[in-house]
């Protein structure tokens, strides 16, 4: 089972079944661990796979003796090392039964062994603690009922990759574990195209770019990524390729392609080069984009003044992958939203480019 955790976009479907996130008591699971997660904390490890539990609940687990290595009893700091043995009960969770939830869904495509949805900006991919409602899953098992994938649990049906909560766009949607099986080992080959819009704080230099740094956890902030130096052990190798779509004065409207798929690789790599994703609460220096940051002098919540954004603008804009089935290749095209749209029409208006 090789583990591809660090790929942001990237559920692993292991050799051995992992035990989703309602399991009860009495299930257990082995994992085996492989080279690339070699050196991982071994809570961190089992959050890769018990997505509905929190790092305190794994660390409680694995105090409790729910947790075993090679036979033996651990702790949540061991680093685990290539070819462990790791057996794991976890206990019932409050929340074991995913809500259908009549949330509307915009439906780019979809034939008898998958969808693409245009997943819309503030939701949940799936459910985790603090957001057992209003996750796309929730919204998935009403539209699609018993038409999902369940190879990665009920928690995340039909999920075979991730997007951020406030990143909009085109997300896979697998509606059998068949079909999931071969679009996630494309999504661990790479073959499959990704390309994101990005609004940006700045004016990039060039008009193409690649953006080529380690990326590792943040020391101190768990939820965040931060560059790596070259020499650093636990950077992980990370590629971005941009071009630029349209230049305003202190703005730039950039397509990007990431050939790896790290933890909030575009976020960050952006953030890197000095021009950070418009109103990016973690990484940028704004949490919103208002007309008065474009027209200086107006009073902030005046009549006058009005959000065009309140999270990042990121956009899934584009995936291209080989059908499981067919093995045709399909690309499929996620318009803008609203507020990225709102935020470009007044860039052009107020911040236009001098050439």
């Amino acid at each position: 089972m090789t583990l591809s955790a660090d790929d942001d976009d990237l559920l692993p479907v292991p050799s051995v079944p992992v035990m989703p996130a309602y399991a009860r008591e009495r299930d257990a699971v082995e994992l085996l661990v492989k080279v690339k997660a070699e050196g991982m904390r071994v809570d961190q490890y089992l959050q890769v796979f018990f997505h509905g539990s929190s790092r305190s609940e794994l660390q409680k687990a694995i105090a409790g003796g729910h947790v075993t290595v090679n036979g033996k009893p651990t702790k949540a700091s061991y680093k685990v090392r290539n070819d462990d043995e790791l057996w794991v009960r976890m206990p019932t969770p409050v929340h074991d039964v995913i809500v259908p939830e009549n949330i509307p869904l915009e439906v780019l495509y979809e034939d008898e062994v998958l969808a693409v949805i245009n997943k819309p900006p503030n939701m949940v991919v799936h459910p985790a603690r603090g957001n057992w409602t209003s996750t796309l899953v929730n919204a998935l098992a009403f539209r699609f009922q018993n038409q999902l994938s369940t190879a990665n649990g009920n928690y995340r049906l039909g999920i075979v990759h991730r997007l951020d909560r406030d990143t909009s766009g085109a997300i896979l949607i697998a509606k059998d574990d068949k079909a999931h099986s071969k679009l996630s080992m494309q999504f661990e080959k790479r073959t499959v195209f990704k390309e994101y819009v990005a609004l940006v704080v700045g004016e990039l230099d060039r008009d193409s770019d690649y953006v080529e740094v380690s990326l590792k956890q943040h020391p101190h902030e768990r939820e965040k990524q931060t560059v790596a130096a070259a020499d650093d052990p636990e950077g992980k190798h990370a590629c971005s390729y941009y071009e630029v779509m349209e230049r305003f004065r202190g703005y730039t409207l950039v397509k990007v392609q990431p050939r790896t798929g790290r933890t909030h690789q575009i976020r960050v790599h952006l953030a890197h080069v000095g021009c950070p994703v418009l109103a990016d609460r973690m990484y940028g220096r704004m949490a919103q984009f208002r007309k008065v940051d474009l027209v200086p002098g107006i009073p902030r919540d005046g009549d006058t003044d009005m959000v065009y954004l309140n999270r990042q603008a990121l956009h899934a804009y584009r995936l291209r992958f080989k059908h499981p089935v067919s093995e045709t290749w399909l690309e499929i095209e996620a318009p803008l939203p609203a507020d990225m749209r709102s935020a470009l029409e007044a860039l052009r208006e107020f911040r236009p480019h001098r050439r």
